[in-house]
């Protein structure tokens, strides 16, 4: 377990199964971490369920902001400006109550949330969800998988630079490979836009030694064997993301040593945000909880950001609020 408290604020009324896993996730993450801190973002009585299932000094490490009213799974992410439990967990982070926060719900509602409430990084026109897959040979971190369903070929090398960015902070990988997910590997494969992404890829300057190696298929996320970093859009990253872990599901579990990622980071907005699976079972929020704490104690959305901009991390007050945001 990493040292450091992490104050991870947790919106108890997102996802499918809510709040029912989502407060037995959240049991779970604390029992687990002692040096976890929760702001339970919900109804009083659902937070009041969790902390009598806890321990006195179990206790103490949660507080609550009650809220009663939450964005609903089918609702237009454009739900996320009124008051809500996502939104109340954004300006937790944004007031600084809360280190980073968690939510099982609306993908859309999420981003459109983190976005008002936190601000965009500099360059950043739509912020990417990014998962790491256990491939055979070492993490495969891909993007996107949720963020944004139909980028632009720029919006996509962005994402490119932020993945490798995030490859390198996160998950210590030395000059990321980077490719672009595709139908085959050789030049002009693809559809329009991955034919006019895979040559601004092959100019754009990417972080840390970073490298682009070209186009890649789906076998090369599960294998891992060409590249470190898989770009793709939201709707694509999505599916393969799903069909992926069922797959996992259907031969008994993941590669030895990896585990299926139950939750992904949000890159490109002034905050930790983590979102998980609106299906998302009691372990997969807890996982997402200890995502938030990991992300927060190595203060890696700050070096990923610093690392974009070639200086300190401390250094960064720029961030656009724009809030024109094309999510799913």
């Amino acid at each position: 377990m990493e040292p450091g408290t992490a104050r991870i604020a947790v919106d108890l009324l997102g996802g499918d199964d809510a709040p029912a896993v989502v407060v037995d996730g959240a049991l779970r993450a604390v029992r687990a971490d002692p040096d976890l801190h929760l702001l339970l973002v919900g109804p009083a009585e659902v937070a009041d369920e969790l902390i009598a299932a806890l321990d006195p000094v179990q206790r103490v490490r949660i507080t609550v902001r009650p809220v009663r009213d939450a964005v609903g799974m089918a609702d237009h992410p454009s739900a996320a400006r009124a008051e809500s439990t996502v939104r109340a967990a954004v300006t937790a982070v944004h007031d600084g109550i809360a280190d980073a926060l968690v939510s099982a719900g609306a993908t859309g509602a999420t981003v459109t949330a983190a976005v008002l409430g936190l601000g965009r990084w500099p360059e950043v026109r739509q912020p990417a969800l990014v998962a790491t897959l256990p491939a055979v040979t070492g993490p495969v971190v891909l993007l996107d998988v949720g963020g944004s369903l139909e980028p632009r070929p720029a919006t996509l090398a962005r994402h490119a630079v932020l993945g490798a960015a995030y490859a390198e902070v996160a998950h210590a990988v030395p000059e990321p490979r980077v490719g672009l997910l595709s139908v085959g590997t050789e030049a002009g494969k693809g559809d329009r836009v991955r034919r006019a992404t895979d040559p601004l890829l092959a100019i754009e300057p990417l972080p840390g030694g970073a490298r682009y190696v070209g186009l890649v298929e789906g076998y090369d996320v599960a294998v891992g064997a060409r590249a470190d970093v898989v770009v793709t859009d939201g709707f694509t990253g999505n599916v393969l993301l799903k069909a992926i872990e069922g797959a996992y599901a259907m031969a008994g579990g993941p590669p030895v040593g990896g585990g299926a990622p139950r939750a992904a980071a949000l890159l490109g907005v002034a905050g930790t945000v983590v979102v998980c699976h609106g299906a998302a079972r009691a372990d997969d929020v807890a996982s997402g909880i200890a995502l938030a704490a990991h992300l927060w104690r190595r203060r890696a959305i700050d070096l990923v950001s610093a690392l974009l901009e070639g200086g300190d991390a401390t250094d960064r007050t720029d961030r656009s609020t724009d809030t024109e945001v094309r999510t799913s």
